[in-house]
């Protein structure tokens, strides 16, 4: 990672250039409301984390932390959106804020965390093996709201 970077909670007042960042993971989604993003920064559970480098932000993810009833009442954590300025990857700088998102599920009694891609590229795959994830016995299913 470089020098200068600074890893830190993200807030409303960071939202255009988060949703600028989303551009490099999702090209051409349209941008949120003001209204969603007042309720995305205002939803307890949920936390984005960000990279900065010379102010301007070049890598993030999520973390949800879910109640549970199964493991003795202990939450999970869902790590979401991870995402890296496409001039700046490479230099673990997205490395840097999904472990920092993990250590935080760890500091607020999760007992695991669970991240999901949809991305079939085996450079990616490696990316998140090299952040301590692993396929082991799990399978994800995913289902996404019908269009019309």
């Amino acid at each position: 990672m470089s020098a200068g970077v600074a890893l830190r909670d993200l807030c409303a007042a960071d939202a255009p250039a988060l949703v600028a960042l989303y551009q490099h993971l999702n090209p051409g989604d349209a941008p949120p409301t003001a209204e969603a993003v007042r309720a995305v920064f205002a939803h307890p559970g949920l936390r984005h984390f960000g990279l900065d480098l010379g102010g301007q932000l070049i890598a993030s993810c999520n973390l949800a932390v879910i109640p549970n009833l199964t493991r003795g009442g202990q939450a999970y954590g869902v790590i979401e959106n991870v995402v890296t300025h496409a001039d700046h990857r490479g230099r673990g700088h997205g490395q840097a804020v999904v472990r920092h998102a993990i250590e935080q599920a760890w500091g607020s009694g999760c007992y695991k965390v669970v991240l999901t891609t949809s991305r079939k590229d085996p450079a990616v795959w490696a990316f998140y093996e090299r952040c301590g994830f692993a396929s082991g016995d799990k399978r994800a299913f995913v289902i996404r709201a019908p269009r019309g």
